[in-house]
């Protein structure tokens, strides 16, 4: 039995193993409050650094926001490539060997967020599915970054959707994408960047120059993924909609309708979420009181609004199997199975 279990480490601790085991895990556990985030993490060294830099580059706030994101993004990455060299390393006991492997699959666990999107948006579902649309404004606030007080019930739907579409790309799809290419290190220095878009990359006049680096490095990484996300979405919609139909109709509004986003990437997955489900998202939007005007994404075929947001939510999960197959099969190609 021992001699099976020592057999058996390798194969687990191969990165294909490791990435379907963590999608598993986060399926299951998802980020526990209890536990420190590597995100919150990483939005903690932010917020520090972002005060010492201004404080001694008071004048030179493009170039004091271009050092922010490399050093963020180059610690997070030294300390990742730390971790995984330490927690992979074959020379300790058999069940020391084992402890350091779950400590690493839950490690690139917390890169991907399958659970916690479902989680919120079934959240903001229920609430408008049992007429509280205020429980509902509530719940959407926690994981948009609209003003959500005034929406209507169609407006939070319309709302859920959109995060669904676009979390599904930076949330799940992208932090796979770079796992496939640099392992944990590349996964959290994505997860770097994109915390880092999140806290710095507005438009404002405190963060117009300072959180320009962080917002074109965001963009960039998320090019690629973004349009990967797109055609999941497309055709997990066939999955869930049993008509290949969908798949036209989304890969059409994906094409036509993705770049009308004000983000380079954003407005891709949106689009072909749009186009599945027959919905039309964007439009106008208020942002801490300012209105920002969007234009529209996606024709409008159904009023079924809530209906079309739970079947976004079967076409998240889709498109996340079909993401971390795909993934696992190009990282077991990759390497021999032993």
């Amino acid at each position: 039995m021992a001699e099976v279990v020592q057999d058996i480490y390798p194969l687990l601790s191969k990165p294909y193993s490791l990435l379907m085991i963590a999608f598993v895990l986060d399926l299951c556990i998802g980020d526990p409050v209890w536990f420190p985030h590597p995100v919150r993490i990483i939005g903690w060294g932010i917020t520090k650094l972002e005060n010492i830099i201004r404080a001694v580059m008071k004048d030179m706030e493009r170039l004091a926001g271009i050092l922010l994101v490399i050093i963020i993004v180059g610690i997070t990455y030294f300390f990742s490539s730390l971790i995984e060299s330490i927690l992979l390393t074959p020379n300790f006991s058999l069940v020391t060997s084992y402890i350091l492997l779950f400590v690493m699959t839950f490690f690139t666990s917390t890169t991907i967020a399958v659970k916690g999107l479902i989680y919120s948006a079934n959240d903001v579902l229920r609430s408008t599915s049992q007429n509280d649309i205020e429980d509902a404004r509530v719940k959407l606030g926690q994981i948009v970054g609209r003003d959500t007080h005034a929406l209507e019930e169609k407006s939070i739907l319309r709302a859920t959707i959109e995060t669904l579409a676009e979390n599904t790309s930076d949330g799940i799809i992208a932090p796979i994408f770079y796992f496939v290419i640099g392992g944990l290190p590349l996964a959290m220095a994505y997860k770097a960047v994109n915390t880092l878009d999140s806290m710095l990359g507005y438009k404002n006049n405190k963060y117009k120059n300072f959180g320009r680096a962080a917002a074109r490095l965001d963009d960039i990484a998320n090019y690629i993924p973004s349009r990967i996300s797109g055609i999941l979405i497309a055709v997990s919609s066939a999955l869930v909609f049993r008509s290949l139909f969908t798949v036209h109709y989304s890969l059409k509004t994906m094409l036509r309708d993705g770049r009308k986003h004000p983000s380079p990437n954003a407005g891709i997955p949106e689009a072909a979420m749009a186009g599945a489900l027959g919905v039309r998202l964007g439009g106008p939007s208020k942002y801490e009181g300012l209105l920002v005007k969007k234009p529209y994404i996606g024709e409008e075929t159904t009023e079924d609004y809530l209906t079309a947001s739970e079947k976004a939510i079967n076409i998240v999960k889709g498109s996340s199997i079909l993401g971390v197959t795909i993934a696992s099969i190009v990282l077991f190609l990759r390497a021999p199975l032993w």
